[in-house]
């Protein structure tokens, strides 16, 4: 299955579980794409101790486009 992922959040928690459902997907074997749009390119800084953005987003094998 393909799938794109839009995310155009600075909300921490939003970024975080989006990624870790685009994961699951990868792991899968699904085509999976996320595109950070609008705040949502302000990831780097989303993230907190509880939600870590970054983690999710370096464990990403898909394609990944800011």
């Amino acid at each position: 299955m393909k799938l794109l992922f839009i995310i155009f959040t600075e909300d921490g928690e939003t970024i975080y579980n989006a990624l870790r459902l685009a994961n699951v997907g990868v792991k899968k074997g699904d085509d999976i794409s996320v595109f950070m749009l609008g705040k949502g390119v302000l990831f780097e800084q989303a993230g907190t101790e509880q939600f870590n953005v970054m983690e999710q987003i370096n464990q990403f094998e898909g394609d990944f486009y800011v």
